[in-house]
């Protein structure tokens, strides 16, 4: 099967350092880079829009299931899915019952159908309210099974576009689609090309704008020829449109993602718009990408009179990329203060990847229990189902100029502060018990079930109840209830809490609490607002049945303080590179909530977490600096700033000089290339064939330089076990003579010690160096996550 740009993203490698071209960095604003004046998308924050959603009864032609399970033709479910996020379904007129289990808060797992109008026009009211001008929807190959279902698509964005006063345009992938350069042709003429006459149909420069995505992508899936693909571009010019390109990362290059040859297609396009998703995770993934990548694709779209629309997104829920919000902001941030002309959000309503921004379950009450799908709470912060919706309203008037660039996030999680209201921080949360009987388990007290129920072993005295909400909460008040259809009882109970799981305070005195069927067999119980990540509920007592019984425990926050948190503590330096400083910090506290951290660098945030620890990214070689960190609250209140601490950095030799390069490798298995090697993340690796030594991999660092270290690591996951690889490092500086820089010996890597193993020789100048492999007690591959190349050996210094 072709990859798709679905699949294709996680395994493809990042590419090549390049010059950060410091000198551009100034010239490179809106107003000198736009070749186009503002339009439709120039100027404009684009959206990417799926509309692919169908379900059993909704009318499309195509049936089933339709990008909502693997099997469409049978109901989603856990086991039968394609998607990592559960949309919030409370604004759609009509949701369909599916074979997921209960949400927490009791409710049927319903999903929506893009083919209903009223979803369409649910999506585009939302576009209006938060500033998404325009959207592209996406157009697979219209001559199989999906092609009546896509034209009728078509004509319901066209609709809910005119409706709600946005704009829309086609953007055509073609993957897969191996007839496309006379196919397409055709599809535009004889059906797409008539909703231009829509005003609601986007036009730049007095064209009317069309998108073809993957033209020169390295895969399986978009073989096709510069020539055909130059053809394509140039008929669409033809035509009298607008053409935009959704082409590879590294576009510029012709390398890793992208065939080499493709440079007549790319710059026969109007508009470019860089694919990003899968690239990186992180927030100095993206500040390397701005520096390394955007900064000189967009020197080279100037020089040839080409609009820029970088890609932005708001991270891979599922994965936890997003950090609250921070993700997405420092992306947006880094795109506008680049100059891009326009923006490119990917994407709109892709549930399937988890890098949506409409709305979003918040919490585990509106997700389906056990279903193991991340809510916006993900990392512990309280997020508004449009928060990020609410994003994209502020990167918008950022890039337009109507809100100051800035690199802290402007966007609270939820409006206002606080906690999203009467949100119940138990629902399907792990619990755990003292005891049981039978069958009546700890997680029935979570399960939205008011018929199941927690019962300790009998006759055994004190008994305790407790659940872990997965991160600190101003605990206020706890809701406690048996089974409606039980006689009255007294149960004698307490409640504690705590930070740790470990060392717990108590909340509530033991006390007597009733359970009447005429109050519906439930009770309230209101403690002193405390921060506490573990609530449990100790019974003592139980005047209907010589045991604990509980049937559900909701858990509420307090909201609304405005109380600062107290200062962080303890602020220390955990490491440094040449061009970043890792911190540490203790925590602070807060009646409402600590929602994140902010470190500073004098009166500026350079970094925005949501727990006690940072690097911070982007700083100059052997250069001091000196940081504080501030805590702020879910209400906006913020701390007065820790202790300072003030950190130089190592010396440029210490540089990476393998980061980004082009790499090769004598073989790899599956999506595990040797790109992996030189991403920046510690998680993605090279594995080579299988049982089949010697094996290597090489990076080439572009220019004969002199080196003396390297640094290699697997994953630092404790899934990693610790082994041996026995290999040698050669250095060369043509790639076809080669010296051995390390001699051949077995090198443990431990996941105590980081699995990481540091190797220094004498200083050596080289281009390429390779990395070659003959054992490893782990598995019958060469492996490695990263190679980190060095000038130098590594210089401790006393500071």
């Amino acid at each position: 099967m072709a990859l798709t740009r679905r699949t294709l993203i996680r395994s493809v490698a990042a590419g090549s350092v390049l010059a950060a071209l410091p000198d551009l960095v100034p010239t490179l604003t809106r107003a000198a880079a736009a070749a186009s004046p503002p339009g439709d998308v120039v100027g404009k924050v684009s959206v990417g829009y799926q509309g692919w959603f169908s379900c059993p009864g909704d009318g499309a032609p195509i049936g089933g299931w339709w990008h909502w399970s693997r099997d469409r033709f049978q109901s989603p479910s856990p086991t039968n899915t394609t998607i990592v996020s559960w949309p919030d379904m409370r604004e759609y007129a009509r949701g369909y019952p599916t074979a997921y289990p209960n949400l927490g808060n009791g409710q049927p797992a319903t999903l929506f159908s893009s083919y209903d109008q009223q979803t369409v026009d649910t999506h585009f009211r939302w576009m209006q309210e938060y500033g998404c001008d325009t959207a592209a929807l996406q157009r697979f190959n219209p001559f199989g099974d999906e092609g009546p279902t896509r034209d009728a698509m078509a004509a319901k964005v066209r609709s809910a576009a005119e409706r709600f006063g946005r704009k829309f345009y086609v953007m055509y992938d073609v993957t897969g689609w191996t007839a496309m350069q006379s196919q397409l042709k055709e599809d535009w003429t004889t059906r797409m090309s008539a909703h231009t006459a829509s005003p609601a149909y986007a036009r730049q420069n007095g064209k009317p704008v069309v998108c073809v995505w993957g033209f020169g992508f390295n895969d399986d899936g978009r073989p096709f020829t510069p020539a055909a693909c130059l053809d394509v571009v140039q008929w669409l010019r033809a035509q009298g449109c607008y053409v935009i390109g959704g082409v590879p990362t590294y576009w510029r290059q012709g390398i890793n993602d992208s065939r080499p040859g493709f440079a007549d297609v790319y710059h026969a396009f109007h508009m470019l718009s860089p694919w990003m998703v899968g690239r990186t995770g992180t927030l100095d993934g993206l500040d390397w990408f701005h520096t390394n990548v955007n900064v000189p694709d967009l020197a080279d779209c100037v020089a040839h009179g080409i609009d820029y629309q970088p890609c932005v997104m708001p991270g891979d829920l599922s994965a936890g990329h997003r950090r609250h919000g921070d993700f997405y902001w420092r992306h947006l941030y880094n795109m506008v203060r680049l100059g891009a002309q326009g923006l490119y959000v990917s994407m709109f309503d892709e549930f399937n990847e988890g890098n949506q921004i409409a709305k979003t379950s918040e919490t585990a009450a509106t997700t389906p229990v056990g279903s193991g799908i991340r809510a916006l709470d993900e990392d512990g912060t309280a997020c508004s189902a449009d928060y990020y919706l609410r994003i994209t309203a502020d990167g918008g008037r950022m890039l337009k100029g109507q809100l100051a660039l800035t690199a802290v996030r402007p966007t609270p999680p939820v409006a206002g502060g606080g906690q999203p209201p009467a949100t119940n921080l138990a629902a399907g949360r792990p619990a755990s018990a003292s005891s049981q009987n039978g069958p009546f388990v700890a997680g029935n007290a979570v399960d939205a079930d008011r018929g199941s129920y927690w019962e300790s072993g009998n006759n055994a005295f004190p008994q305790w109840w407790q659940v872990d909400l997965g991160a600190n909460h101003p605990v206020t008040r706890l809701v406690l209830a048996v089974p409606s259809g039980w006689e009255a009882r007294t149960q004698t109970l307490s409640v504690q809490g705590s930070t740790d799981g470990a060392t717990f305070t108590t909340l509530a005195a033991p006390a007597g609490v009733r359970f009447d069927p005429a109050s519906g067999n439930t009770a309230t119980v209101t403690v002193p607002t405390t921060t506490a990540r573990h609530v449990r509920v100790t019974v003592t007592g139980n005047t209907a049945w010589p045991a604990a019984q509980l049937a559900q425990v909701e858990v509420y926050a307090a909201t609304g303080t405005s109380t600062p948190p107290t200062a962080p503590g303890g602020l220390t330096v955990t490491g440094r590179t040449a061009t970043s400083v890792s911190l540490a910090w203790t925590a602070a506290t807060d009646a409402d909530g600590v929602a994140d951290y902010q470190v500073r660098q004098g009166g500026t945030t350079v970094a925005s977490v949501s727990g006690t620890s940072a690097t911070v990214t982007g700083l100059s070689p052997a250069t001091t600096y000196t940081f504080t960190v501030v805590a702020r609250d879910t209400t906006g209140a913020v701390s007065a700033p820790s202790n300072a601490v003030t950190v130089t950095t190592d010396p440029a030799a210490q540089t990476d000089l393998a980061r980004g390069r082009p790499t090769t490798e004598s073989s790899h298995t599956q999506s595990y290339g040797s790109g992996n090697v030189v991403d920046g993340n510690p998680d993605t690796y090279w594995e080579s064939a299988n049982n089949a030594f010697p094996q290597w991999v090489q990076v080439d660092l572009g220019a004969a330089t002199t080196v003396g270290r390297v640094v290699l690591r697997l994953p630092p996951s404790s899934a990693w076990p610790a082994r041996t690889q026995t290999f040698s490092v050669l250095g060369s500086t043509d790639g076809g003579s080669w010296s051995t820089l390390v001699a051949s010996g077995g090198r443990l890597f431990d996941p105590a010690t980081g699995n990481q193993v540091s190797l220094a020789f004498p200083a050596t100048p080289a281009r390429y160096v390779q990395v070659r492999f003959t054992g490893n007690t782990g598995w019958p591959a060469g492996q490695l996550a990263q190679l980190s190349v060095h000038s130098g050996q590594l210089i401790e210094t006393h500071r």
